[in-house]
């Protein structure tokens, strides 16, 4: 599925082929939640990195986080690199170089229609702050971490997998 997405201020343009482009898995963890906003959550999509079309290169950013290590003082920084527009902030998509064929838009960034998922997964549930009210179904699945289901896993158990383009 073509999707084209831009950031808040239109410095930033990008179409990508989504082969995973059901916005279900909701991400309470403190990276998704402090840098892509919403709900207490951010939404990442699944796509073909070599389809990546980008118009304003020169106004992306990349942030990597840093990692704390469970029961340690030391932490290192993440891999994973998130682009977001330097002019207004929006978080716009995630390449990591572990999986180098993949890329994750954020839905916020996306301008075409999604299609409505038929169940959600919220995630990253230990990291949730007390303010965040999760708004589940009684379908939804929920994981205090990462479920064992990759997005592209769930999309054929759900027989919504999408070819390319």
């Amino acid at each position: 599925m073509q999707l084209n997405g831009s950031c808040h201020c239109g410095s930033v343009r990008f179409s990508v082929v989504g082969t995973q482009p059901y916005p279900f898995n909701l991400c309470y963890c403190s990276i998704c939640r402090k840098t892509a906003g919403g709900g207490g959550y951010a939404i990442n999509l699944g796509a073909d990195f070599h389809t990546l079309d980008v118009e304003g290169d020169d106004c992306i950013g990349i942030y990597q986080a840093r990692i704390r290590q469970q029961d340690a003082r030391d932490s290192e920084i993440s891999p994973a690199r998130r682009h977001f527009c330097t002019r207004c902030g929006s978080a716009l998509w995630v390449w990591d170089p572990r999986w180098p064929e993949l890329i994750h838009p954020f839905a916020s960034a996306i301008d075409t229609d999604l299609p409505l998922p038929p169940v959600r997964t919220h995630m990253m549930l230990n990291s949730k702050p007390a303010w965040v009210v999760v708004c589940a179904d009684t379908s939804d699945a929920h994981f205090d971490g990462y479920p064992s289901e990759s997005l592209a896993e769930w999309h054929e158990r759900h027989g919504l997998a999408v070819g390319d383009g």
